[in-house]
């Protein structure tokens, strides 16, 4: 399933011009397990992200320009949220009697709702999202979004999954009028902790209840 309908990359070059074939490369980060087409060599920055219930975790940006458009991917590493929630919950005077279905201090739940999370920040911008959907990178399952900035009418175009218990949020930001950024939109992938390229067999949901698969599937 993809947010725009599949284009020739013959067509998408001849609209991107030459700086296209001379800029763009097969962009890999083996530390946060994913690749992506990226206009040169992104520049990277530390970040944190604070969660829906309340956790600080580690985060980085990646982040580049080619002509007008702006593109970045955030990725945000949950994987201390269990322990973050799990140590701030034995501060409380109760615990939740649910901590099966929710996890202690909600982490369960946090990890969950980490797409529809991330998404909702858009309701936060000025402007106004114009499309939301499922969707799925190789079988990754996820959301897309479009959102048009009341300053300039510029069109971003989010696609936001979880993986390996990292949200990942692909965002490419164009002027008014120009075509959809679909080479950048398609091209995110995953890789395994050895920086191999992984295409699964079935839809892969980041649930933190479900065994890890012994081969995720190329």
């Amino acid at each position: 399933m993809r947010l725009m309908p599949l284009m020739s990359s013959a067509l998408v070059l001849a609209m991107s011009g030459t700086s296209f074939a001379q800029e763009w490369t097969e962009f890999s980060s083996r530390d946060d397990r994913f690749t992506i087409s990226f206009p040169g060599q992104p520049t990277v920055t530390e970040t944190t992200w604070t969660s829906q219930y309340g956790a600080i975790l580690p985060a980085r940006i990646y982040s580049g320009t080619e002509g007008s458009g702006r593109y970045s991917v955030t990725v945000v590493d949950y994987n201390p949220v269990e322990r973050l929630l799990s140590e701030r919950s034995r501060t409380l005077p109760a615990l939740d009697l649910a901590i099966h279905a929710y996890g202690l201090g909600y982490w369960k739940t946090d990890v969950r709702s980490a797409v529809v999370y991330a998404m909702s920040k858009f309701l936060e911008r000025d402007g106004k999202i114009t499309n939301v959907m499922s969707n799925f990178a190789d079988l990754v399952a996820g959301m897309q979004l479009q959102f048009v900035s009341s300053a300039d009418q510029s069109r971003t175009f989010t696609s936001i999954y979880m993986h390996a218990n990292r949200l990942i949020l692909a965002e490419a930001t164009v002027p008014r009028g120009y075509p959809p950024p679909l080479i950048f939109q398609q091209s995110l992938g995953w890789l395994d902790e050895n920086g191999a390229r992984i295409r699964y067999q079935f839809m892969n949901y980041n649930e933190p209840d479900a065994p890890r698969p012994p081969n995720p599937g190329r």
